[in-house]
């Protein structure tokens, strides 16, 4: 030999493939578990055509232009060949098909299933059908005896069985197997193979080994054998001329055998080691295509038998020239059958041809027939036309001894024939074949059981075959509708669903016209229904349904609108043929061909409409943008309301209403896929919460109907660079987040109601982001690039981003940030009457700029004061800090209020509400007599900000120190928590004049608490009215409260026991009333009862008594009963 092995390429998904060439051997044709038969010109071809036969396919036959393909949906399909049309069903298993063949002329196929049965059909006539019952388990495969007498087939059980097709009858049956369950589970496939032509021997892999079987005495007669063969042989496939068989092995390896000498002419391994589990011969005899188990393709080239066939070498090749068609083909059929055989290279009558054709190195110059092709269509210089090159042929192919001969059979035109003129070749890029028509969420139509519409609504489900033709239409929310089940007597192959109708089109025929039918079942009138009939040669291409309209594109280039109930509203024209349309709400956007694409390109236009009282038109016939060499795959509408859309090449892209109505790239679902082959099949976009809702699909570009596929989410990712750093990824999520939250000013500009909640949140999010961003850059020493991060934060946030650079000694880069800071205050001001006069309503994350930057720097240091510590130490945790601090000023700038707790007016501004303006205010953090002369009124505002950031850092570790006696005045009171209104209704009850004695000797205090602890008169006589019971049993009883929770807060401790003197009996209860009766007494009535409860404690609390009567102004107030009851005691006296 020695043969060239070609590398393999992938050809389908991961699963058994089967592979064959045509029958003049122009193409290979391969089938796989993704459903497709995909034809190939050559092993290099990078662009073959393809045939979606069904979810999986296990097994192909080719003959006489027909493709019988054996699918997962138990069928044997039938199509036309190249071109794919459908052309029936040839018959049907109650499982799947696992291998099908063709008998030698082509009229009958026989196919085994895993049900245990062997069918032969013929192909003309489906209905004539013949069962062969008799195995015990799946039919591995099948082979016709070349005169059409008997079948063998393999199978699970362990045997061989030979077949009479007429009898239907086993004729021998070989137990050679081993006995598995199922064929994923069988060690060998036993693909067997009939010798072709002499028809004298049937091959059969056993093991390691090929058996050879005579035919009529199916005796054992052969055995072929090599070492190196370890693994079972899977395939076994006999060469055109019928003196050659080769194998392929589970373990990769390929041999082929000379079955006259027995002997092993050639070994080949599997570049991986994969499973080879077909295998095929070229017409010629030079060529071996396998395929494996892992969806791979290869060849084996230049196959050559000359050391090892004397009986094919030994006729001397003929001197006689070829110059007649009878000399050419007028051979006997046994010395045909042996050069075939023989390589083109080898053969004597392409000997000459052939090495000229390697001369050139272009096939269409001299093709192997030895037949010269007029070179003028390819030619197109002025040399073309040179009368030697008319000679070619006689040079080439005429014989040297007879130069003379002016036959008129010679193989070059005579040179009377009148030469034409040459025309310009053209050598551009080709033109790619436009996109069919398509309706998004829907899988192939040629398909029996598939999916017309899948979208967020529910499921439009179709069915096509021998016992039904139907539709079944499943709600995901069974409150809007429940499920239909509908007869598709018209033969509707487009849909669509919304939350109002379906609606359903079907193509029209000679006899009727093009249909288009609604069931409007949210009608509130008894006619759900209404249908009309398109003008005639006008099919339906599209459909889509909205908020209170339907559309529909024909083939006439015409979009027609109706009303949901039924009235024709619009119509207009489109530039081309549509390729898909989608509606959601008032919007309709449609995809057409603009043009030609070349080099496998489509050139697909968008238009993009809103339907609404004010029709107008937002894009009008832009390029759509897709991936390289890919076409539309889904188009529609996110939930809420952007469109979108997906290429084949998986690349989801999303309107972009911020920059011009672009396209923006928000996520390829090819990067989580696991195999090449593996996609996902698109049925819904959200924008919040951002999911990609969509179904995995293994092998395949579309999903089964059944089972019932499950969602899968997948998330957003712009394709932006460097991802993997902080950097990237924190502009990742930015920029993912003004594009998906953009439609809500969409939503609010068109007159839809939003989530204000969501619409802050958002605003909030991005805000956080860009904090995050600017610490980043300040970390890195880009202060340019903080810049221009803090263009775009809201005011307030750029409150803290100079904080921030202050803490950072970034003074510059502060400087810079006031500037910005005071320019976006002005900017708010003037922006906010015209706000709220045109849209009052709209929340905005930018608060009114009427709220001074004293306060904000007031509540900022009220919020942090703890802290300053830590935020001096290290930038990582202010970094940190700072965004929690912007949560919660963004949530609590509509709380703000005057400060109640300042002790001295001089040393605090107070604040106000009026617009902030240029004229500075005084820094509310420089202390008191430092000697720093205080700004001056006219002092720009940009000043005063960097002044309250660089005072409050100096005073920071003044206010941290507890031991020092300089401590701010102003931001000890503000430390301190303010009560809150049960508290101060629990002091009002158990001790209100005993902070009005303590309110006397300490007036700093009694102001800061007057607001909340000094009641008003009526409640003031309530005090003196006498105690209830239940309070009296409080006041002795609190400790044990607060001893079981240690944690209760003081709003809950009422409730806590409230709840448990409600437990105590009537007697008990009656009892505490009838004591606090007795509390009307005088004080030893009370001092008894403090006696029996509280032990020894009398003398003590009489001490304390008297001590927070004198120094009251320097305790903290006693939480505990007894002293409480003491004192109130005390003051009732």
């Amino acid at each position: 030999m020695p043969c060239e092995r070609k590398p393999i390429r992938y050809a389908h998904a991961e699963g058994h493939t089967e592979v064959c060439f045509d029958e003049e051997g122009k193409f290979i044709v391969t089938c796989g578990s993704d459903g497709d038969v995909r034809i190939w010109e050559s092993l290099d071809d990078d662009d073959p055509k393809f045939i979606t036969v069904g979810d999986k396919a296990y097994s192909l036959a080719l003959r006489n232009n027909k493709l019988v393909t054996a699918t997962s949906n138990n069928t044997v399909q039938i199509h036309t060949f190249p071109d794919g049309d459908p052309d029936g069903i040839l018959t049907r298993f109650t499982t799947n098909a696992t291998h099908v063949t063709f008998n030698s002329t082509g009229s009958r196929l026989a196919a085994g299933s895993s049900d245990f049965m062997v069918k032969v059909i013929e192909v003309l006539d489906s209905s004539q059908q013949k069962t062969l019952r008799g195995h015990e388990a799946p039919v591995l495969g099948v082979t016709f005896d070349p005169k059409d007498e008997f079948v063998a087939s393999s199978s699970c059980d362990g045997s061989v069985v030979v077949w009479n097709i007429e009898e239907q009858t086993q004729v021998v049956s070989w137990p050679l197997l081993q006995k598995t369950s199922d064929v994923s589970s069988a060690k060998s496939l036993c693909r067997l193979s009939w010798q072709p032509v002499m028809a004298k021997l049937l091959a059969v892999p056993v093991d390691t080994k090929v058996h050879l079987y005579e035919r009529g005495s199916w005796d054992h007669v052969i055995t072929l054998s090599d070492g190196l063969i370890t693994k079972p042989i899977n395939a076994v496939s006999w060469s055109p001329c019928g003196q050659f068989l080769a194998a392929g092995c589970v373990a990769g390896l390929l041999t082929v055998f000379d079955v006259t000498t027995k002997m092993c002419l050639e070994r080949q391994k599997h570049e991986k080691g994969f499973s080879v589990c077909s295998l095929a011969w070229h017409p010629s005899g030079t060529q071996i295509v396998y395929s494996d188990t892992m969806g791979c393709l290869g060849l084996l080239d230049d196959l050559s038998f000359s050391n090892s066939t004397s009986k094919s070498t030994a006729k001397p090749p003929s001197k006689k020239p070829a110059n007649d068609y009878d000399d050419l083909f007028d051979e006997d059929d046994d010395d045909r059958v042996m050069d075939e055989g023989l390589s083109d290279t080898k053969s004597p009558l392409k000997k000459h041809a052939a090495a000229e054709a390697d001369e050139y190195d272009d096939d269409d110059f001299m093709p192997l027939t030895g037949r010269v092709k007029n070179r003028g269509a390819i030619l197109d210089d002025d040399n073309s036309l040179d009368t030697g090159s008319l000679k070619f042929g006689q040079d080439k192919f005429g014989d040297k001894d007879d130069d003379d001969d002016d036959d008129g059979g010679s193989l070059v035109a005579a040179p009377s024939v009148p030469l034409v003129p040459l025309q310009p070749v053209y050598d551009g890029p080709l033109p790619t074949p436009p996109q069919k028509a398509f309706q998004p969420g829907s899988t192939p139509a040629h398909l029996a059981h598939r999916f017309l519409m899948w979208n967020s609504v529910g499921i439009v489900r179709g069915y096509n075959d021998e016992q039904d033709n139907a539709i079944d239409v499943e709600f995901h929310d069974t409150a809007v509708h429940h499920a239909m089940h509908l007869t598709n007597s018209l033969g509707h192959t487009i849909a669509d669903l919304s939350q109002e109708a379906v609606l359903l089109a079907c193509a029209g025929t000679d006899e009727l016209a093009s249909k288009l039918q609604c069931l409007h079942f949210s009608s509130w009138d008894t006619n759900k229904e209404w249908m009309v009939d398109l003008p005639k040669g006008e099919d339906a291409k599209a459909v889509c349904l909205g908020q209170g309209w339907a559309a529909v594109a024909t083939s006439a280039l015409v979009i027609r609108l109706f009303s949901i109930g039924g009235l024709q509203r619009e119509i207009f024209s489109l530039s081309g043929p549509v390729v898909c349309m989608a509606g959601h709400g008032e919007q309709l956007l449609i995809v057409y061909h603009r043009g030609t694409g070349f080099d496998g390109n489509q050139s697909l236009g968008v238009q993009l409409l809103q339907l609404s009282q004010k029709k107008r038109q937002l894009i009008n016939g832009e390029p759509l943008p897709l991936s390289l060499k890919s076409y539309l795959s889904w188009l529609g509408f996110t939930a809420e309301g952007t469109p979108c859309y997906v290429d084949s090449d998986g690349v989801v892209r999303m309107l972009n209403r911020l920059l011009g109505n672009t396209w923006t790239p928000v996520c390829n679902t090819r990067d989580t896929c696991k195999s090449k082959s593996d996609h996902y099949w698109v049925v819904g976009v959200h924008e919040n919460p951002q999911q990609l809702r969509c179904i995995p699909c293994k092998g395949s570009r579309y999903p089964p109907t059944l089972p019932r596929p499950a969602v899968a989410i997948l998330p957003f990712k712009l394709p932006l660079c460097q991802t993997a750093t902080e950097k990237g990824q924190l502009e990742e999520q930015f920029l993912r987040s003004l594009l998906f939250h953009n439609h809500y000013s969409f939503l609010s500009s068109s007159g839809y109601e939003i989530d204000e909640e969501g619409q802050t949140n958002s605003q909030k999010e991005q805000q956080e982001l860009l904090m995050k961003m600017f610490a980043l850059s300040c970390k890195l020493e880009r202060e340019f690039r903080s810049v221009e991060l803090a263009e775009m934060m809201t005011q307030n946030v750029v409150t803290l981003a100079i904080r921030y650079a202050s803490r950072s000694r970034r003074m510059a880069l502060a400087q810079r940030l006031s500037e910005i800071a005071l320019e976006k205050a002005n900017q708010a001001q003037e922006d906010e009457p015209e706000e709220q006069e045109e849209e009052p309503e709209r929340p905005s994350v930018r608060r009114p700029s009427g709220f001074s930057q004293t306060e904000v720097t007031e509540r900022h240091y009220s919020n942090r004061y703890n802290q300053e510590e830590e935020e001096d130490q290290g930038e990582e945790v202010c970094e940190e800090d700072e965004v929690q601090e912007m949560e919660t000023e963004e949530t609590a700038g509509i709380r703000k209020r005057s400060n109640p707790f300042a002790k001295d007016s001089a040393s605090l501004v107070t604040p106000s509400l009026t617009p902030v303006t240029k004229v500075g205010r005084a820094n509310p953090f420089k202390l008191p007599g430092s000697g720093k002369p205080s700004p001056s009124s006219v002092q720009p505002r940009l000043t005063n900000i960097l002044d309250n950031m660089t005072s409050g850092r100096k005073s920071t570790p003044q206010s941290g120190s507890a031991g020092k006696s300089n401590k701010i005045p102003v931001l000890k009171p503000l430390a301190l928590k303010p009560k809150s209104k049960a508290q101060s209704t629990l002091l009002q009850m158990t001790g209100a004049a005993s902070k009005k004695n303590q309110g006397n000797t300490e007036p700093a205090v009694d102001q800061q608490k007057q607001p909340e602890a000094t009641p008003p008169a009526s409640t003031t006589e309530e005090n003196k009215r006498p105690k209830t019971g239940f309070q009296l049993w409080l006041e002795e009883n609190r400790k044990n409260i607060m001893a079981d929770q240690p944690d209760i807060q003081e709003t809950d401790i009422i409730r806590e026991a409230m709840g448990r003197f409600r437990t105590l009996s009537a007697e008990e209860r009656l009892s505490w009333t009838e004591r606090a009766k007795g509390q009307t007494g005088d004080a030893a009535d009370v001092k008894k009862r403090k006696r029996a409860t509280g032990g020894g404690e009398d003398v003590e609390n009489e001490d304390v008594q008297t001590d927070s009567d004198q120094n009251g102004a320097k305790k903290k107030k006693s939480l505990d009963s007894s002293s409480k009851l003491s004192a109130f005691a005390f003051n009732k006296n």
